[in-house]
């Protein structure tokens, strides 16, 4: 106990804070960083945090103002500047096409019948530099586009986008969410890019699996008045070419291009670090690395 503060009491402060944000979040309209700022201050209360700063007998500063400040600042001054560049180019993924000139690529290298790894892919791809719910709208028109043509259904089709997205948005910097646990756990951010491939590409492959089964267990297709028709499955027609309908967009390569040279670059400059090699123009590459991110301060 530090403080006056009881571990197991900040444990059901957090479970309670956790419940209150989801809460918030999903039946109110209340802004999510609203949210989150009142579900921080639910756990400290709880946990027995005072509201106001005060000082310990260590020179430790406690209070929960203190927490949500210095926290706030010291993972924002980490990954900051990422978040704002990765916010820019999720804005050209979105404006220019890319996004769908990537799904059209997939497309046409998987071949039909297989339009759920295209798919799952895509937004695999997609949702590291694009927030997720964003990669979604932009790509959702597709799933449905490929599934009045082939008579595929639309959940098969959706499930496997939406796990594409989902997966990497939450494992792959420099998607926010990623960025900020390295910011908060002082974790390179190279090496937490490699293990967030190497988790999320058998998670990926599950849920293309889970995609395939569950569109024939509920079988739906896109009809003239927008919405939905359910009925019983049939087998995919393919009689017409659905990957020819994407017209002024970007090259394959521009498309990619944004997405994976930043990548290469950070596993670049984290192999040189590892290797010792920081001089010359491995010192360069080392300017888009986020080598000494901030660590939590720990109450001790």
């Amino acid at each position: 106990m530090v403080g006056g503060l009881s571990g197991q009491r900040m444990l059901i402060g957090l479970l309670i804070g956790i419940i209150v944000l989801v809460v918030l979040v999903l039946k109110t309209k209340i802004h999510a960083f609203l949210a989150l700022i009142m579900s921080a201050v639910i756990i400290g209360l709880v946990g027995g945090m005072p509201m106001v700063n005060v000082t310990l007998e260590n020179g430790k500063t406690l209070g929960i103002i203190n927490s949500i400040t210095t926290g706030f600042g010291g993972t924002l001054g980490s990954i900051g500047i990422i978040i704002g560049f990765g916010v820019m180019m999720g804005q050209i993924f979105e404006r220019t096409g890319a996004a769908k000139r990537m799904a059209q690529t997939f497309l046409k290298l998987f071949g039909k019948g297989r339009e759920e790894e295209a798919l799952g892919i895509t937004g695999f791809l997609v949702s590291i530099p694009i927030f997720c719910d964003s990669g979604f709208v932009i790509l959702a028109p597709i799933a449905k586009a490929i599934s009045k043509v082939t008579k595929k259904s639309v959940i098969s089709l959706g499930v496997a986008l939406a796990a594409g997205l989902v997966i990497t948005h939450t494992l792959v910097p420099p998607t926010p969410g990623p960025l900020g646990v390295c910011g908060i756990f002082g974790v390179d951010v190279g090496k937490f890019i490699l293990f967030g491939i190497v988790i999320a590409i058998p998670m990926a492959i599950a849920c293309t699996i889970y995609a395939r089964w569950v569109g024939k267990k509920i079988y739906q297709i896109p009809n003239d008045d927008e919405g939905f028709d359910r009925l019983p499955y049939q087998e995919p027609d393919y009689s017409t070419d659905f990957t020819t309908n994407f017209s002024g967009l970007p090259s394959t390569l521009e498309s990619f291009a944004p997405l994976v040279l930043p990548i290469i670059l950070i596993l670049i400059s984290t192999v040189s670090s590892a290797l010792g090699l920081t001089t010359g123009f491995m010192q360069i590459l080392s300017l888009i690395h986020i080598s000494e991110p901030t660590r939590l301060r720990r109450i001790s």
